[in-house]
């Protein structure tokens, strides 16, 4: 598939607004970076098509809008610490080619290098945008993507952990949505209560109704709307909601 055609496939509502902007620089870009070795003619065809692909898909959230949107906000939290650490890089790629194989992960990092090299994106238009167009489980996944670039060297950093809260913030993801899924990303004895959200006075009772609910929020079906790259994705918040309920039942033996 070429990358116009990709590009027109994977792209709904975002392109428009201030997400549109970023992708409309990032794709001029990437078509001049394709031209390279073509005449003029060839590289202005090129750029028409991806016009053309583009600008012909309804306003509906698809899966390339969860991905436009996803390589945004990676951008963003890998500036947050002033540095660009190649494991973090890596991780994106690595993701990326396990949802969607390698050549759509090579046309996704190839679009993403480019936004990477954007100085001025406002953190607060892009959120708004995903926030008024996108499910909330969908945002929630987007945050469990971000912890994990932002884990991917090893460490979440504290201006890493502060711009993931703004991001979560301006998204619409409540306090304790957003402490659920910090805790899937650190080893600490309270963390099992922190992903089911409740606290450790919880009876067990509380606790197995905390799981059913939580059970519900994450269920992979949540973003099927999104394909099937998103679903697995999806699977492992899910994992971890039943190996902290799991957690608990041993420690408290019911």
């Amino acid at each position: 598939m070429s990358f116009s055609k990709w590009i027109g496939a994977s792209i709904g509502w975002s392109f428009g607004g201030p997400i549109g902007a970023i992708i409309g620089l990032a794709l001029g870009s990437v078509v001049d970076a394709m031209a390279n070795g073509k005449d003029v003619e060839a590289a202005t065809r090129q750029r028409r098509r991806v016009n053309y692909e583009t600008q012909r898909h309804q306003p509906q959230t698809q899966s390339g809008d969860f991905e436009v949107s996803l390589l945004i906000l990676a951008s963003i939290v890998i500036k947050a610490d002033g540095k660009q650490d190649q494991r973090e890089l890596d991780f994106v790629r690595q993701q990326f080619v396990g949802m969607y194989g390698k050549e759509q992960a090579n046309h996704a990092f190839r679009l993403f290098k480019e936004i990477n090299k954007q100085q001025h994106i406002s953190t607060r238009q892009v959120c708004l945008q995903i926030k008024q167009m996108m499910q909330h489980a969908s945002r929630l996944q987007l945050l469990h993507f971000l912890f994990g670039i932002a884990k991917a060297d090893g460490f979440v950093t504290d201006s890493e952990l502060s711009q993931i809260h703004t991001i979560a913030g301006y998204l619409g993801i409540s306090h304790v949505d957003y402490e659920s899924i910090k805790a899937m990303f650190y080893e600490n004895a309270d963390n099992a209560y922190k992903i089911l959200e409740i606290d450790k006075s919880a009876t067990n009772d509380d606790i197995k109704k905390a799981y059913r609910k939580m059970a519900k929020k994450y269920h992979p079906d949540k973003v099927v709307h999104l394909g099937e790259a998103h679903q697995k994705g999806a699977e492992e918040k899910f994992r971890q909601v039943q190996e902290a309920y799991e957690k608990l039942q041993k420690e408290r033996g019911f």
